[in-house]
């Protein structure tokens, strides 16, 4: 799949969801600083779905109704030695191969999932 990880990502995360197959690009390399509209319309632009730990993204797509057909994958876990925490993430996706057009959120022993209305 295609994902954009949100500047909040670590390396370490980041790199196993690479080392999994998937292609990810990393909004620290390509725009740090965007805001969240910005980044949220960065996946948007180049279909890829959004891995954040910002909750932000739910005011955003909830309550504002951003269009993130996309896909939101917010990552709600706690902090982890970043080996397991990248371990979680990587199995954590794993689990579907239909996260776009989804808000999901990634908790440590569940994942819910929303489907977009756009």
């Amino acid at each position: 799949m295609r994902f954009l990880a949100n500047e909040n990502c670590p390396r370490t995360t980041v790199d196993a969801i690479r080392m999994a197959g998937h292609d990810v690009a990393w909004v620290r390399d390509e725009a740090p600083g965007a805001t969240d509209d910005a980044v949220l319309a960065r996946a948007m632009g180049q279909g890829r779905v959004l891995l954040t730990f910002d909750k932000d993204f739910g005011e955003l797509v909830m309550r504002r109704g951003l269009d993130a057909s996309c896909g939101v994958v917010l990552l709600r876990l706690p902090l982890l030695r970043p080996p397991v925490l990248a371990a979680l993430v990587v199995a954590s996706l794993a689990t579907r191969d239909d996260w776009t057009g989804l808000f999901s959120v990634v908790e440590t022993d569940r994942i819910r999932v929303r489907r977009l209305g756009r």
